[in-house]
Formats: structure tokens, C-alpha cells, sequence
């Protein structure tokens, strides 16, 4: 499984994990989860560790966790941080994806 990260996504990760003061078995979660207005929507949290079925890559100096469900969805997708008049968040570039809607967070395929 392929997920790039852009440097700026890179850094607020490493910022996320070091003010959750976490082990160092902890890592990023990148799931896809059913809803969101097109059908599926990303959802990121930092976790302890991975589960036993968790798909585990090695970016950077941190780990992601993939659950089975959400690797079909998130092969090739990248991953950035965008800071705007808008607001600032992690915004995604996904493949996969056959459309969206103008919130950026929420994908079909």
C-alpha cells in the first residue's frame, strides 16, 4: 500500500504526536468511513498502537495505521495540510476517487 504525505502534512503529524505525549508504538490512524455527503469521508486520529489486522507503513519517523476497509479506498492517495483564508486543515488527493463534494473531505468511487 502507497500513501504520500507532503512535507507540511509531514510536520503537523510530528506536532499531533508530540503534544499527545504518546509511546513510541503510536501512530497515525488513516481510515475511510462510511458517510459525508458523497458517500465515504477520511477520518485521521492518532492512536497507541495498531490493531492485530492494521496495515502498518512506515513514514517519515512515525507509523500509519490502515484498517483492511479503509486500504482498498486509500491506495495512492496523498495527504497534505493546507492553511488558507479559508481555514487550515489536512486536505486529500485520492485516485481512487470518482467525485467529491466542496467540503474536501467526502469522496466516492
Amino acid at each position: 500500500m502507497q500513501i504520500t504525505l507532503t512535507p507540511e502534512a509531514t510536520e503537523k503529524i510530528r506536532q499531533f504526536l508530540e503534544d499527545h505525549d504518546s509511546r513510541s508504538a503510536a501512530g497515525l490512524r488513516v481510515a475511510v468511513l462510511p458517510g459525508g455527503c458523497s458517500g465515504f469521508q477520511y477520518g485521521l486520529n492518532i492512536e497507541e498502537a495498531p490493531e492485530e489486522d492494521d496495515e502498518v507503513l512506515e513514514l517519515d519517523d512515525f507509523r500509519v495505521f490502515v484498517d483492511p476497509f479503509s486500504a482498498q479506498y486509500l491506495e495512492g492517495v496523498q495527504i497534505d495540510y493546507v492553511s488558507g483564508m479559508m481555514g487550515q486543515g489536512f486536505s486529500f488527493t485520492n485516485p481512487q476517487a470518482s467525485g467529491g463534494c466542496g467540503c474536501g473531505s467526502s469522496f466516492t468511487v
